[in-house]
């Protein structure tokens, strides 16, 4: 799918967000700048949580946000060097009974991410976005079917 503006790739974000149960795992796949955090603030919107408070969590590697129908934990490998998979921290992080966004997404260890939605954002110009998204999982079809409303252009 593509998205044309900013607020456009928001709304695919606030459509997942509506369509999560909890303990869905969404990884955000694209260079610097491609929208990742944008995408979360719409996911934020969609969980009832204050879009205006998700920032990138680049420097603090992990923020939550509770306060939502459910918790958002929003993740950044940016900053990581090697893929990690069993570090405690990150276990707790990804696989709690809220919703996980994580940036940076292919530095996971392999295996990791088996269960989880991985959204990928890639430049079409200025603010035009092409965004495939590939459900990883039972779970994961679910979340997209719902967020669609059944389209399969993907």
């Amino acid at each position: 799918m593509t998205t044309s503006t900013p607020e456009e790739t928001e709304a695919l974000g606030e459509a997942l967000g509506h369509a999560a149960q909890g303990g869905e795992l969404i990884g955000l796949v694209g260079d610097l700048g491609a929208g990742k955090t944008c995408f979360v603030r719409g996911l934020a919107r969609g969980l009832g949580i204050d879009p205006g408070r998700v920032h990138s969590p680049s420097f603090t590697t992990v923020t939550e946000y509770p306060g939502g129908r459910l918790p958002l934990t929003h993740v950044d490998l940016y900053r990581l060097e090697s893929p990690l998979a069993d570090e405690l921290w990150l276990r707790d992080a990804l696989y709690g009974d809220g919703v996980a966004a994580v940036e940076w997404f292919e530095r996971i260890a392999p295996g990791a991410g088996d269960d989880a939605l991985v959204v990928t954002l890639r430049y079409a110009g200025p603010e035009r976005r092409v965004i495939a998204l590939e459900a990883r999982g039972s779970r994961h079809e679910r979340l997209l079917d719902v967020a669609l409303g059944g389209r399969t252009e993907r």
